[in-house]
């Protein structure tokens, strides 16, 4: 069944649909408000008439390209393609400012392609036994996932501890808005029905992340303060020290993967923040530190695999860009489950194995255009300015079809601008926003289901370990936080 799906994959219409989408894949990746989702979404009508393999070839490397991509406009804008790659953005525009775009992108792309690479060997190896440890996550699980999560909001503020705090209470609130999902009344909304369904969270992204960004230029000649030498980034190598945080990030990026409902914005934040507990030279996250680059990007496509298996087995997709991914499963007659690798075998290890082509193809375009994509930072402001705007306008609109969005993505571009001035975490913000829903929608099911016992979120063995991440990850911050007062105290 191997040897066959490996014949089939190596025929040159599928190495001809991996390549067009894996580089399609990051230049969709590398454009704000573009999203993976949205690329897959709209590839499946299109593959209908492509026969299964090739079909879904395509669609994977539209996946793993985008992941890999939203890191490019991140580093070199700190405007990230991506949801993902906002935690990215926090070390890479950074070195990107400092001249060393080029440095920042080579950690970018081989962290992304060892990280893809490992979670597509996991998802062909050991999918089934993984995917039933998933199944053990019900909603204390969800809800202790989310509370580790919103730990990292200590970490990646750069604030310090209070305004990290506030930070992530700023995102929690926002999340707020919309319809509660238990009881469906509707909070915050003030009547406007575009808020019934909550903040739309793309157009945020890109305010924040994006025009804010635009707004901190104004005035600057160009976004580098030293002159790039492309002789000088075709000479870069990889800093050392990069393994730890690579495999940290992609066994993070991995386990967050296959928990269904999670997605590669989490992994990529978490392994942000535990590579910042674990580095020796935390006092230069923020400033530019390749350590948080390698555990961001690592995690957040080690995600792709990961988020594959339970669809392929269960039928049940990781995250949104899965689910996708399972509407061209179904167009094309396969239904997710056993069968997808019995009676469809040679179709489902033939995608399986496009998508170790589809690493390759970015490593080798990232690796090869690097110097390129840095020159793009020597851009005059003025010009970025005005063309990333315009194109993060056009995407807040183009993603539900919606003015509203538009207006929404400018408010909160105003509002981080100045939050960001003030010293709070517009991360920390996102993070919030991110896992608040998953946070209250868990804790409230888990009540629901205990009867209002506590004890649930300490019953399953997932609980307990969870519980036991969380507690460390929030000794450390403290205990520097104490530390810090304490010497203060002395000083004074």
């Amino acid at each position: 069944m191997m040897l066959e799906a490996l014949q089939a994959v190596m025929s040159v219409d599928v190495i001809l649909a991996v390549t067009i989408g894996s580089i399609s894949g990051i230049l969709i990746g590398g454009m704000p408000g573009l999203t993976a989702t949205m690329a897959v979404a709209l590839l499946i009508p299109i593959t209908f008439s492509f026969s299964p393999l090739i079909g879904l070839a395509l669609m994977g490397g539209v996946y793993c390209g985008a992941m890999y991509g939203g890191s490019i406009s991140a580093i070199l804008l700190s405007t990230p393609g991506t949801p993902a790659a906002a935690a990215t953005a926090l070390e890479g525009y950074p070195l990107t400012k400092q001249g060393k775009g080029g440095l920042a992108l080579k950690v970018s792309v081989i962290a992304s392609f060892i990280g893809g690479t490992f979670s597509v060997v996991v998802l062909l190896l050991v999918s089934p036994l993984l995917s039933e440890f998933a199944l053990k996550f019900g909603p204390p699980e969800y809800f202790l996932l989310a509370l580790m999560g919103l730990t990292g909001v200590i970490s990646v503020s750069s604030g310090g501890l209070t305004k990290g705090i506030i930070s992530g209470l700023i995102g929690l609130i926002i999340a707020l808005i919309g319809t509660d999902a238990m009881s469906g009344t509707l909070r915050y909304t003030f009547h406007i029905v575009d808020l019934y369904e909550g903040v739309s969270f793309m157009p945020a992204l890109i305010g924040m992340f994006s025009i804010a960004q635009m707004l901190s230029l104004v005035g600057e000649k160009r976004i580098a303060n030293e002159d790039i030498d492309l002789s000088t980034i075709k000479r870069d190598k990889m800093p050392k020290g990069m393994a730890p945080f690579i495999t940290l990030g992609t066994a993070v990026g991995t386990i967050v993967g296959i928990i269904p409902g999670e997605g590669a914005t989490i992994a990529a934040f978490v392994s942000y923040n535990m590579a910042k507990q674990k580095s020796k030279f935390k006092n230069l996250f923020g400033k530019g530190n390749p350590e948080g680059i390698a555990a961001a990007e690592s995690g957040n496509n080690a995600c792709v695999g990961g988020s594959l298996v339970p669809l392929l087995t269960l039928g049940i997709p990781g995250n949104t860009v899965s689910a996708a991914l399972m509407g061209g499963l179904m167009i094309q007659g396969l239904i997710p489950g056993p069968e997808l690798f019995t009676k469809y075998g040679q179709i489902t290890y033939g995608f399986i194995l496009s998508l170790f082509i589809a690493n390759i193809v970015f490593l080798i375009v990232g690796l090869f255009f690097a110097p390129y994509f840095a020159k793009i930072s020597l851009i005059p402001a003025s010009v970025l300015i005005s063309a990333i705007s315009i194109f993060a306008i056009i995407g807040s609109y183009a993603i539900n079809n919606n003015m509203f969005d538009v207006w929404l993505m400018l408010l909160f571009a105003f509002g981080g601008f100045f939050l960001n001035k003030l010293g709070f975490s517009l991360s920390a913000i996102i993070l919030g926003m991110i896992l608040g829903p998953i946070a209250e929608s868990g804790f409230a099911q888990a009540l629901t289901i205990s009867g209002g016992t506590y004890g649930i979120f300490f019953a399953s063995i997932p609980a307990k370990i969870l519980w036991v991440i969380i507690i460390v990850l929030l000794l450390q911050p403290m205990w520097g936080y104490y530390r810090s007062k304490k010497i203060r105290n002395i000083a004074s």
